[in-house]
């Protein structure tokens, strides 16, 4: 007879859309989850067809399916830390609030996913009121890019300090735990320059540039980095720092695949020339 080893690992859920070109979305968060060695859960939101020149088509999934996937993983299976993302219209983003609260799910890592990195605006203005007014209110961190965070926040952000400035407001004005704002899409010295906020500490987080047009799912991965990180019982922090570390390891293996922005390297250890870690001690 065979021995069978039953290991208990930690349990993380992404709320999010799929993207068919698995560069983001589930598909990048399943990934970052399995890295971390932290069972991926997941209920889609919405279904795209999009690879890596962008997004042809979106599907929306009725409210009262989101709902039940999310109900099916926490009534049975339970889960750790929790991650949203593209949630797509204001019925979907009222669902997800209203079973954030009844399933009780803590460690929640809110990706405000309304304006591209490149700025353009990717869903409407009720569903925008309704993340800030609903969801964002109940999250243990959001991370914002930097266009999302000047609509949450009516600032203008050219700059560090004003990226400092937009962290606090978010902070003070929605009541999150603490928040990142994001400086991928920043110019510059900013450029990759994150800001984290929690009340008390006011961060700059810098590790390096990386020069690469390959940066597709970028800000999925990191929110979901931290919600693995948080999973496996990392303080906030802590969480948000190796998130940083994950990310950008990430990006400097980024897959040069299709005929666009490909995405960030989640599997990096397993890319030829890239540096061995074993899975087990992915907690840097």
């Amino acid at each position: 007879m065979n021995d069978v080893t039953t290991l208990r690992v930690p349990v993380a859920l992404t709320i999010a859309g799929s993207d068919s070109g698995g560069g983001a979305g589930i598909q990048a968060d399943l990934r970052t989850f399995a890295f971390h060695c932290v069972h991926g859960t997941s209920a889609i939101t919405c279904i795209t067809a999009q690879n890596t020149l962008g997004v042809m088509r979106v599907d929306a999934m009725p409210p009262e399916a989101v709902v039940a996937q999310m109900q099916a993983v926490v009534e049975d299976i339970g889960v750790q830390a929790a991650k949203t993302g593209m949630l797509l219209n204001q019925e979907i983003i009222s669902a997800v609030a209203q079973q954030i609260e009844v399933l009780q799910i803590n460690n929640l890592v809110v990706d405000p996913v309304m304006v591209a990195r490149t700025g353009a605006q990717l869903i409407d203005d009720a569903a925008v009121k309704t993340l800030g007014d609903r969801l964002i209110p109940k999250a243990t961190i959001v991370t914002p890019n930097r266009y999302e965070a000047q609509i949450l926040t009516g600032l203008k952000i050219n700059s560090l300090d004003e990226m400092r400035a937009a962290a606090q407001m978010i902070h003070r004005n929605f009541g999150v735990k603490a928040v990142l704002v994001k400086g991928g899409g920043m110019e510059g010295s900013a450029r990759g320059v994150d800001i984290y906020f929690d009340g008390q500490s006011l961060e700059t987080l810098t590790i390096k540039q990386v020069d690469t047009k390959n940066t597709h799912g970028t800000g999925c991965t990191m929110s979901a980095a931290i919600a693995a990180n948080l999973a496996m019982g990392n303080d906030l922090k802590t969480a948000v720092q190796q998130a940083k570390v994950y990310v950008t390891t990430a990006l400097t293996y980024a897959l040069s695949i299709g005929k666009g922005q490909g995405p960030v390297g989640h599997f990096y250890p397993l890319l030829k020339n890239s540096p061995s870690l074993d899975c087990l001690d992915a907690h840097f």
